[in-house]
C-alpha cells in the first residue's frame, strides 16, 4: 500500500460494495472475539485505513474526493473497509432528522420534525419509531452509519444547533436518545450520540473553551449521555469542537478515556466531528477515529499518525483497540451482514413523521378557549410566515431533501464552510391545509410584509392566525429571543385591531413574546417537519387534542439567563474565548429555581382539549425513590397527559431535578395507574474525589406536577446514604 500526500489513492480504496466474509476455520458470534480475531489478521496498512473517512465532496471547491469510489454516493464520510475478511466500508450519512445524502437533486427522504418536537413528546416509544424508520432509509440508501443522535443539553436559548437536540433534561435527553438510537440500530445501522461533550453555542465553537466544574458536569450534560449509552448502546460517540476546562474536546483524555470508556463502560469508537481535530496525538487521549479529515488543517490521522507508530511514540496495542472498538460495533450491529434490499414505506414513514409533529406542538397559551377554532367563523385570516408556501425547517448538516423538494427556498445568507444558506419550507401550507378544514369559512391571507395590509385583513376577520417563524440552523446563533423581519411589530399591531389573535410559532428555540399578553392563543410549532402543516391544522381544528410539553424552559427575557449577553458575539471569529457555566448543573428549570425567577413558561407545560386530575399519590424511600398515582381524565374528550414527578428539597434545601414522566393515553373519563422509579443518580450529587454518586441519607420533598412549577400533590420520603456506579 503507498502513502502518498492525503493517503491511499482510489484504485487501492477499491469498491463501496462489501465482499462476503470469508471463513476463518472457526465461527465467532460474540462481537468483542470476533473483532478480535480480525483485528489480529489485520496488516498494519489495513489498520490505518480504517482510522480516518473522507468526505466524499470537499468543502468550498465542491470537488469529489478522488479516493472514494466512484459508487459512493455524496455523503458525509466514507471508510475503506477490508475486503479479504470481510470488513465492510463505512458509508456515512447525516440522520440528524432525516437521511441527507445523495448526489440526485430528484430523491429524498422523509423529513422529520425538529428533535425538539420529539422532546415535546415525552414518548420514548414514538423516538424509537424515528430511528428505526431512519434506519430503513439510510439502508434504502445503501449506507450504513447514521450520523444523528444529537443530545447536547440546551444550556443556551440562542443556540442555532438547540432544534437538533432533545431537552434541557439530562433524563429526558438521555431517554429519548437512546430508543432513537436502540431503533436505528435494530435496523443493522450503526448509530451514534453527539456532541460529547458541552457544544452548547454556535459562535465561535471552534475556539471556545467550556469551563464547568467536573462533577456539575457529571450531573447534567454528561450525565445524558451516560443514561443514551447505558440504554441505547449506540455504536458510536462523536466528540465536540469545543474545548473543555483547557482541553479540546475531541483530544480530552479526562472525557474521552477516562468517563466515556471508563466510567460509562462504552464499549464502541470515538469519532470527531468534522474539522474537529487538532493533532495525531488525540489518539492518545481517547480519540479512535478522525472525520473527514480533508477538512483539518491535517489529515492527521492518516501519514501523521502512521509516522508516530513507526517511530514508537503511539503504541501497537492502541492502534489495535482504535481497530477492535470500531469492528465490535461492526459486528455487534451487524452491518458486516447485509440484508436484503427492502422497498421503504414512505408512506408509514410519513405517519411518524406526522406523529411526532401532532404530539410535539405545545399549546402554550389559550384564553377563553379559543381553540379549537369555532366551526361557525366566517372570516379567519391568516397572515405572514410565508404560511402560502409550506413550513419552516432549520438549516446546516440536519437539513433534509423531502421526496419531490421544497415547497419553496429563500436565499439568506452564505457561509464560508457551508456555503449558500437559505430558509426552506415544506409542503403543503398551512394555509392550504387550514383552508381544506374549514371549508365554511373564508380563510384569506396577506404576507405581512406591510403590517398596513396586514392590519386591514385582520380588521374584519373573526379571528387572526399569525405565523411567526424565525430561521435557525448550524454556524450561527440567533442574536437574541426576538422574532426576526418586524413579526413582533406585525403581532402586536394586528392584535390592536383584533382581540381574537392566535401566533402559530416556527422556531427552533424559545422566543421573548412581549405581545404575548395582547393575544388570545400561542401555539409552539417547532420546526414541524413534512408533515407539519396538517399538523398544525389538525391543532388549530380541533381535530387533533394537542399534548406536547415544552422540553426547555421559555424565559421572559434573555436577562433570566445564565449568559445575557452571547458568548463570543462581541470579539472577532477565530479569538479563543472562555465561557464560565458558572450555573453547573442547574441548567434551565434548574436555573430558575435556584434563582427564584418565574419562567415565561416552564418547562413541561403544556395545554389542550380536555383535563386531567391526579389522585391517590404515594412516595416510599430506601435506596432511591418509587412513586404512584392515578391519572384521571375528566373532560368531555379522548387526549395525552404527561404527568411528571420531581425532587424538590433535601433536608430544606432547594434542588429541583426530574426524576421521571410517563405519557399516557386516556379517553374522555378513563383512569389509569402509574408507577415510577426514579435513576438514584438524578437524587444524588457526583463525588469527584471518590469517583462515585453520594446520596446522602435524609429527608427528600417529592412533588407530582404537570410542570416544573406546576406541583399538586407531594410526599417526604427517608434516604439511607450510600455511595455507588462510576
Amino acid at each position: 500500500m503507498k502513502f502518498a500526500h492525503g493517503g491511499i489513492d482510489a484504485k487501492e480504496m477499491g469498491s463501496a460494495t462489501p465482499a462476503p466474509s470469508p471463513s476463518s476455520g472457526v465461527q465467532v458470534q460474540d462481537p468483542d472475539a470476533r473483532a478480535t480475531e480480525t483485528e489480529a489478521r489485520m496488516t498494519d496498512d489495513e489498520r490505518f485505513s480504517m482510522l480516518y473517512s473522507l468526505m466524499v465532496r470537499i468543502f468550498g471547491t465542491h470537488a469529489r474526493e478522488p479516493r472514494v469510489p466512484a459508487d459512493v454516493p455524496a455523503i458525509a464520510g466514507y471508510v475503506r473497509g477490508v475486503a479479504r475478511l470481510g470488513v465492510p466500508p463505512l458509508m456515512l450519512a447525516d440522520t440528524s432528522l432525516g437521511v441527507r445524502a445523495t448526489d440526485d437533486p430528484h430523491a429524498g427522504a422523509t423529513a422529520f420534525p425538529a428533535t425538539l418536537a420529539l422532546g415535546a413528546t415525552f414518548d420514548p416509544e414514538l423516538a424509537r419509531a424515528q430511528g428505526a424508520a431512519i434506519g430503513r432509509e439510510v439502508r434504502a440508501f445503501g449506507f450504513n452509519v447514521a450520523l444523528g443522535g444529537g443530545i447536547n443539553l440546551v444550556r443556551e436559548v440562542r443556540n442555532g444547533r438547540n432544534f437538533e437536540y432533545v431537552s434541557e433534561d439530562p433524563l429526558v435527553s438521555g431517554k429519548l436518545g437512546a430508543a432513537l438510537v436502540s431503533g436505528t440500530q435494530a435496523q443493522g445501522v450503526i448509530a451514534l450520540v453527539k456532541h460529547v461533550s458541552l457544544n452548547a453555542s454556535e459562535t465561535n465553537k471552534f475556539f471556545l473553551d467550556a469551563i464547568i466544574d467536573p462533577a456539575a458536569h457529571r450531573e447534567s450534560d454528561l450525565l445524558a449521555f451516560q443514561i443514551a449509552i447505558e440504554e441505547g448502546a449506540p455504536g458510536a460517540v462523536m466528540g465536540a469542537y469545543n474545548l473543555v476546562n483547557g482541553e479540546y474536546a475531541c483530544g480530552n483524555r479526562r472525557i474521552l478515556q477516562d468517563i466515556v470508556k471508563g466510567a460509562m463502560h462504552f464499549k464502541g469508537w470515538i469519532m470527531s466531528d468534522w474539522r474537529a481535530v487538532g493533532h495525531w496525538d488525540f489518539a492518545l487521549k481517547g480519540l479512535d477515529q478522525q472525520s473527514g479529515a480533508q477538512l483539518d488543517a491535517c489529515e492527521w490521522f492518516n501519514e501523521p499518525l502512521r509516522r508516530a507508530y513507526d517511530e514508537g511514540r503511539i503504541s501497537k496495542a492502541r492502534i489495535g483497540e482504535m481497530v477492535r472498538r470500531m469492528l465490535r460495533s461492526y459486528y455487534a450491529i451487524g452491518i458486516d451482514r447485509p440484508r436484503a434490499a427492502e422497498a421503504v414505506d414512505w408512506t408509514a414513514h410519513h405517519g411518524v413523521a406526522l406523529e411526532i409533529a401532532r404530539k410535539g406542538i405545545v399549546l402554550l397559551k389559550n384564553d377563553d378557549e379559543t381553540l379549537p377554532l369555532a366551526r361557525n367563523l366566517g372570516r379567519i385570516a391568516m397572515i405572514g410566515g410565508f404560511a402560502q408556501a409550506g413550513v419552516l425547517s432549520g438549516s446546516g448538516s440536519s437539513q433534509v431533501r423531502p421526496r419531490g423538494g421544497y415547497a419553496a427556498e429563500v436565499p439568506l445568507r452564505s457561509h464560508p464552510l457551508l456555503g449558500p444558506t437559505s430558509m426552506c419550507f415544506y409542503g403543503p401550507s398551512p394555509l392550504a391545509e387550514l383552508r381544506a378544514r374549514m371549508p365554511q369559512a373564508i380563510v384569506e391571507f396577506d404576507s405581512g410584509a406591510h403590517i398596513a395590509d396586514a392590519v386591514a385583513l385582520a380588521a374584519k376577520a373573526d379571528v387572526v392566525i399569525v405565523n411567526a417563524i424565525r430561521h435557525e440552523g448550524e454556524r450561527f446563533d440567533c442574536p437574541d429571543m426576538g422574532l426576526p423581519f418586524g413579526q413582533d411589530e406585525l403581532i402586536e399591531a394586528v392584535a390592536r385591531v383584533n382581540s381574537r389573535v392566535v401566533v402559530v410559532l416556527q422556531t427552533g428555540n424559545p422566543i421573548e413574546m412581549r405581545w404575548r399578553d395582547k393575544v388570545r392563543a400561542v401555539v409552539q410549532a417547532w420546526f414541524p417537519g413534512q408533515a407539519g402543516a396538517q399538523a398544525i391544522a389538525e391543532i388549530l381544528t380541533g381535530e387533533v387534542n394537542p399534548s406536547g410539553r415544552l422540553p426547555v424552559t421559555f424565559p421572559v427575557s434573555i436577562e433570566q439567563t445564565p449568559h445575557p449577553r452571547l458568548p463570543g458575539a462581541d470579539v472577532e471569529l477565530g479569538t479563543p474565548i472562555r465561557v464560565h457555566y458558572h450555573e453547573g448543573a442547574e441548567i434551565g428549570y434548574r436555573w430558575f429555581a435556584q434563582c427564584g425567577e418565574q419562567p415565561m413558561f416552564s418547562f413541561g407545560h403544556g395545554l389542550g382539549y380536555t383535563q386531567f386530575t391526579y389522585g391517590n399519590f404515594s412516595a416510599c424511600g430506601g435506596e432511591t425513590v418509587t412513586v404512584g398515582f392515578t391519572v384521571t381524565n375528566t373532560g368531555a374528550r379522548d387526549g395525552d397527559d404527561v404527568p411528571q414527578v420531581y425532587l424538590t428539597e433535601v433536608d430544606g434545601e432547594p434542588r429541583l431535578r426530574l426524576l421521571g414522566f410517563e405519557r399516557v393515553s386516556l379517553q374522555a373519563g378513563a383512569s389509569t395507574e402509574v408507577s415510577l422509579t426514579a435513576d438514584p443518580r438524578l437524587l444524588a450529587r457526583f463525588d469527584e474525589a471518590s469517583g462515585q454518586w453520594h446520596i446522602r441519607e435524609g429527608v427528600y420533598r417529592i412533588v407530582l406536577g404537570r410542570s416544573a412549577t406546576d406541583h399538586v400533590a407531594e410526599a417526604l420520603v427517608k434516604l439511607e446514604e450510600r455511595r455507588f456506579g462510576t
